[in-house]
């Protein structure tokens, strides 16, 4: 696991040793550049020694030295790899995945992508041809940002890199900070800078000449059309036992120790539990809770129930709702804004975990691949709701609009008020509406005419082409791969990688292994949520070994008592960012309508603290990234 930085065209080595600075927290272990003044080229990495830290080191350049190699990442079949190159005689010199990776390049050129099953991201320099290719994974589990005028192109694992080199501005992207206004997070090809880009997952780049050319080479197959292609209902808990079986085997490979992030649920308990049938040596677990300040929300009994069930070396940390003083280093560690609040509990487990181990495995992508989000289940439930007497639908919905926010973990009123909202439009729009922050009717109403004049389009066009190649006849089908090709990859995995990447700890997500989508893909969401049961195939798949308490608990969610601490512990905060004298200075918002939404959070109105909180976040992150003494203005 690593920080790599470099670029093409303009820099030298003062410029790359000092975004190797900024990437220090990813590879504490060591460091490394090259430079090549004539063709102004540069590649640099900071490396978290996971596998091979004796003779891994990068920049690492073939025999001849006419390519050089930097790669953040795991290649999970690196040994199968390996044997094949050595079958056509290749020799190595290390025991490491990155020398793997380069002999593969050597072999297969920019097609050695399809070869790789793993997590990554990586810049190789082919001085021959004088041109630069960049690639990252399937699911888009390491970052890669870059930026390119012209002949120029620079490149990092994280955008607070990218900001050290010369070239690059810190012009706010009215695109993105729409996006995040709509999602809580930035989308999956552009930053919130502007000018700054994100290559896809399952994408490659070559930059030569200065030209950049984008090639996909993965996508989530579309759903069967012929019921052949679907896996029958009674083979599916076998082979979904099987692939996750694979999966844990494969990231459990690492020359330092690991262990397992554990909530007690479905997703991170198959994981405890396949661990356990390929893995007899000790395993530590890791698990944050609330304990009696917040029992709704607190996962450190069920979780001591697998911990003991498996015998697990089990480590437990409870979190304080005195949050203030830690969001500036969670802001910090994104580097652009981002809204989700369960980044407070990720933060925890992954500063906790990092004192023992340095790789953990997660439960992530459980609920996008195996059905376990409620939102779902509206989608079958919206359905027969539809055809319902339209004076029950309005009494009904006259209800739940009056409804308080609750302080439990699930809010069942604040659910039951969004789904009544949106459940009569038609597809996705219902589905898409469920997951958005502000709509853009709120939006018009929150933002200044002159935020309002750069905000574009819409703003879900990703999510609307993954909806459309559902299959399987059923629209819940749609709405998983909207999940898969946007919430988890721009905002999921961007948290485990930033957050645990902030305490040097590399986070693997099984249930992200490809060929665990791709699997999953062809089975009938009937098949994987049974009538209103989630994930009610993942529990058939491993009813044998987990406790029963642990296949009957209910969906909770990695969530924190967000409601309640902005009321209490957060309250001076928000109303210190949030006061209206700031957000007028400020020009993005009308200060009545936040003023407004901070009173409804008060009062108890159901939804407000996700959209306090993703204002809150956004002023914090305004004033690391932007302010610079007077305060900022739009334009």
């Amino acid at each position: 696991m690593c920080g790599i930085a470099g670029y093409v065209g303009a820099g030298g080595p003062g410029v790359l040793a000092a975004m190797l600075r900024a990437l220090k927290h990813r590879g504490p272990d060591d460091d490394g550049l090259r430079v090549d003044p004539a063709a102004a080229v540069g590649l640099g990495m900071t490396r978290l020694a996971i596998i091979d830290p004796e003779t891994g080191r990068q920049p690492m350049a073939t025999a001849d030295d006419t390519a050089w190699l930097v790669f953040n990442g795991e290649i999970y079949n690196f040994r199968a790899l390996r044997a094949t190159l050595e079958a056509r005689g290749r020799r190595f010199a290390t025991r490491s995945d990155t020398e793997v990776l380069l002999a593969a390049w050597e072999a297969w050129d920019a097609a050695c992508v399809d070869r790789l099953r793993g997590m990554f991201a990586f810049a190789l320099w082919d001085r021959r041809r004088r041109r630069l290719l960049l690639a990252r994974d399937r699911l888009g589990k390491k970052p890669l940002y870059y930026w390119q005028r012209g002949a120029v192109l620079v490149f990092a694992s994280e955008l607070k890199a990218l900001l050290v080199h010369p070239a690059v501005s810190r012009a706010l992207d009215p695109a993105a900070l729409h996006h995040y206004l709509a999602f809580g997070y930035t989308p999956g090809d552009r930053a919130i800078f502007a000018g700054i880009a994100k290559l896809p997952p399952g994408h490659t780049a070559v930059f030569a000449e200065g030209r950049l050319t984008l090639a996909r080479y993965w996508a989530p197959p579309p759903g069967p059309a012929a019921t052949a292609a679907r896996v029958p209902d009674a083979e599916a808990p076998a082979l979904v036992r099987a692939a996750l079986g694979d999966a844990v085997r494969a990231r459990l490979e690492a020359d330092v120790p690991l262990g397992v992030f554990l909530s007690g649920g479905i997703d991170s308990s198959v994981v405890v539990a396949a661990a356990r049938e390929v893995h007899g040596g000790p395993l530590a677990t890791f698990t944050v809770g609330f304990g009696a300040a917040a029992p709704g929300y607190d996962e450190l009994p069920a979780a001591r129930l697998v911990a003991r069930h498996f015998a697990t070396d089990h480590h437990e940390e409870r979190v304080e709702p005195a949050v203030a003083a830690a969001l500036p280093a969670i802001v910090a560690a994104f580097d652009e804004p981002f809204a989700d609040s369960s980044a407070v509990a990720t933060w925890a487990v992954a500063r906790a975990t990092a004192r023992h181990v340095r790789v953990a495995l997660s439960g992530l992508g459980g609920d996008e691949t195996f059905g376990g989000y409620p939102r779902y289940l509206g989608l079958r439930l919206s359905e027969a709701w539809r055809r319902l007497p339209r004076p029950l639908r309005w009494s009904a919905a006259a209800a739940a609009r009056a409804l308080r926010e609750s302080e439990a973990s699930p809010d069942w009123g604040g659910r039951l008020r969004r789904f009544v909202a949106h459940a009569e439009r038609p597809l996705p729009d219902r589905y898409l509406a469920w997951t958005r922050l502000f709509a853009e009717d709120d939006l018009a109403r929150l933002a200044t005419p002159a935020l309002r004049a750069l905000l574009g389009g819409p703003v879900d066009g990703p999510q609307r082409a993954a909806f459309a190649s559902a299959g399987h006849d059923d629209p819940v089908d749609g709405a998983m791969r909207v999940d898969l090709a946007t919430y988890l990859p721009d905002d999921l995995l961007v948290m485990a990688d930033r957050l645990g990447m902030a305490h040097a700890l590399e986070v693997r997500a099984p249930f992200c292994d490809p060929l665990v989508v791709e699997l999953s893909l062809r089975i009938a969401p009937a098949t994987k949520l049974p009538g209103l049961a989630l994930k009610g195939l993942l529990k058939r798949a491993y009813a044998d070994v987990l406790p029963a308490p642990t296949l009957a608990r209910r969906k909770q969610g990695f969530m924190i008592p967000l409601a309640r601490w902005l009321r209490t512990d957060l309250a001076p905060l928000v109303a210190d960012r949030l006061a209206p004298a700031r957000v007028r200075a400020r020009g993005l918002f009308d200060p009545a309508a936040v003023t407004e939404l901070v009173r409804a959070l008060h009062a108890g109105r159901a939804g407000h603290a996700d959209r306090v909180w993703a204002l809150l976040i956004l002023e914090l992150w305004l004033e690391q990234y932007l302010d610079q003494g007077a305060p900022w203005r739009l334009g």
